[in-house]
C-alpha cells in the first residue's frame, strides 16, 4: 500500500535509485500524455524546496509534452514491473500505444495534471520550475560527449515536488 510520505521523511538510496530502479517519467493530462523511462536524474532540495531533476532528449516524444506542460510526474515501480519499463525505454509514443503494451495502469494524480501509474510503488508530483539545455562547451570530463554522437543534448528540467506517494520502505521509520 502507498501512502503519502513527507519530503523530509523520504529514504531512497541516491545512486541505486537512478542507475537500478528506473523511472518513468510522464506528462501531458489524462486525456494525451507521453511516458518514458528515465534513469539520469536526482532528487533534492534547491531554493528552499524539494525537487526533482530529469533529462530529456530533443528527439524524444515526451520532450514536447514536458516543455508544454506545467508539471510532471515521476513513478518507480517493482522489480516485476522491469519489462514493462523497458518498452516504455525502447518504444516511441510517437509510433505506438506504449501503454497499452505494458501491464501499468495511468492513474489521476492530485496535484499535476499529469498521470502516475496504479502499479508505482513511489510516485513524485511535481511542479515545473526550471529548465536548461546542456551546453557541451561547459562538459569538464572528456566521460561525457561519448552520450552525444548525435549531438542531442539533452535539455535539464527541474520540478518542485508537490506530493510524494510511496510503500513503507521509501519512508523514515
Amino acid at each position: 500500500m502507498i501512502e503519502t510520505i513527507k519530503a523530509n521523511d523520504l529514504v531512497l538510496p541516491p545512486v541505486d535509485t537512478w542507475f537500478s530502479r528506473w523511472f518513468v517519467l510522464t506528462a501531458g493530462d489524462m486525456q494525451k500524455f507521453n511516458s518514458m523511462t528515465v534513469a539520469w536524474g536526482s532528487i533534492g532540495g534547491i531554493w528552499e524546496m524539494p525537487f526533482v531533476q530529469v533529462v530529456v532528449r530533443p528527439t524524444r516524444h515526451t520532450f514536447g509534452f514536458l516543455n508544454e506542460s506545467t508539471g510532471f510526474t515521476l513513478c518507480s515501480f517493482p522489480a516485476k514491473y522491469r519489462k514493462d519499463l523497458g518498452i516504455l525505454g525502447s518504444k516511441s509514443g510517437r509510433d505506438v500505444d506504449k501503454i497499452a503494451l505494458t501491464r501499468l495502469t495511468p492513474a489521476k494524480s492530485e496535484k499535476v495534471a499529469a498521470p502516475s501509474f496504479a502499479e508505482a510503488d513511489l510516485v513524485f508530483e511535481c511542479r515545473k520550475i526550471y529548465w536548461q539545455d546542456l551546453d557541451p562547451e561547459h562538459f569538464l570530463s572528456e566521460r561525457i560527449m561519448p552520450n552525444y554522437p548525435q549531438r542531442d543534448f539533452h535539455r535539464v528540467f527541474f520540478g518542485e515536488i508537490l506530493r510524494i506517494r510511496g510503500s513503507a520502505e521509501f519512508q523514515k521509520k
